[in-house]
């Protein structure tokens, strides 16, 4: 797996993770709505700590810095 997030990516995924943690723990989402949430959140903190997102892959996208 060749990495293909940037820095930035990375801290926007991490920064959403902890908005929708933090709406469903204070229950401002709740139910099915609340479970689908948290499933993409796990994706996007799995994404972000392995920097290499699939679906980038699938559309030719690349966050990540190229060296010189």
């Amino acid at each position: 797996m060749k990495k293909n997030m940037g820095g930035l990516d990375r801290i926007i995924r991490i920064v959403l993770v902890a908005v929708i943690a933090g709406l469903t723990y204070f229950k401002v989402i709740e139910g099915t709505l609340s479970y689908v949430l948290l499933g993409l959140a796990g994706v996007f903190l799995a994404t972000s700590f392995v920097s290499f997102c699939p679906l980038y892959t699938l559309v030719g996208l690349s966050t990540c810095k190229t060296k010189a």
